[in-house]
């Protein structure tokens, strides 16, 4: 007999750069099933602001997710007003994009420290708790990117890769723990990071909502691999078994090597936000490669 999905009524769910975007998406999502959800953010106006328009289910707080005592104390903030954390949503992350030989050591470190050290710090922070009450489910926001290679984007790809075999292999220590874990790997997402991205032929771009409403299915009936949409579980693994210039041959042919490729002109307002996303370093007004040239 199939297991009865689980509810959400009540759990606290935690979500990082849960202001806008697939944060947001989520916050309303989980809203909507009962959980009390506590969304973080460096943007706090902002996280307040979408706070108030979700409802009162949503609670706003601070969050640097490059600073481990950042984390803890929105954690520790959460547990106060709400009570224990049920679910992480790891979700806080950039994406500049542009040739790998282009790009400066500042937009490099930026990636690593928000997209790999800010899921390990969320991590660090509230695993222990989970362990300690053997329940919880930790869920990391990847990228159909963490799978396959995607010219334009080698370090923000990289870093996805990252997230998916940290998340995998810590899944493996916490068998048997009572803790779920889950990796959400969707494909382009139609939000502020996909501005000036090109498309691969067959490949929808999807909804915040719809990365959402994943997240929402896996937390009432877990599961690790988490596509987005799930029609990329199938081509996923047979991608893996085929030999790589076959492989490589059919990403050349729907377009997918060339999808993140983009119009710097068209990315600019984001890519002058996401180099002032981390206080913690001190780029330039502009990355290197966005004030070269007039751009």
């Amino acid at each position: 007999m199939a297991k009865q999905p689980r509810s959400l009524a009540g759990r606290v769910i935690a979500i990082t750069g849960g202001a806008r975007g697939i944060g947001r998406a989520t916050a309303e999502a989980l809203a909507r099933e009962g959980a009390r959800v506590a969304i973080g953010d460096l943007d706090t106006d902002l996280a307040r602001r979408t706070a108030d328009e979700v409802g009162r289910a949503v609670s706003a707080f601070a969050l640097d997710v490059t600073d481990r005592a950042s984390f803890e104390a929105f954690v520790d903030a959460v547990e106060a007003e709400l009570g224990p954390v049920d679910v992480l949503v790891n979700n806080a992350g950039i994406m500049p994009l542009g040739p790998f030989l282009e790009e400066d050591d500042a937009t490099a470190r930026r990636l690593v420290d928000i997209n790999v050290h800010g899921v390990l710090h969320g991590m660090k922070v509230v695993l222990p708790r989970f362990a300690a009450r053997r329940s919880g489910h930790l869920v990391n926001i990847a990228s159909a990117a963490g799978k396959g290679p995607y010219p334009g984007g080698a370090t923000y790809c990289g870093t996805k890769h990252f997230v998916v075999g940290v998340t995998e292999t810590v899944r493996g220590e916490l068998r048997g723990s009572g803790v779920d874990v889950s990796v959400v790997m969707p494909v382009v997402v139609d939000t502020e990071l996909a501005t000036g991205l090109g498309k691969a032929r067959g490949i929808p771009l999807v909804q915040p909502q719809d990365v959402a409403e994943a997240i929402v299915e896996t937390l009432r009936r877990p599961r690790f691999d988490v596509y987005v949409p799930r029609s990329m579980g199938p081509l996923t693994a047979l991608a893996a078994v085929v030999p790589r210039p076959v492989r490589e041959a059919a990403l050349r042919a729907i377009g997918a090597d060339r999808v993140l490729w983009v119009d710097p002109a068209k990315r600019r307002e984001y890519e002058l936000r996401a180099a002032r996303s981390e206080p913690g370093l001190e780029p330039a007004a502009a990355p290197r490669a966005l004030s070269e040239a007039g751009r």
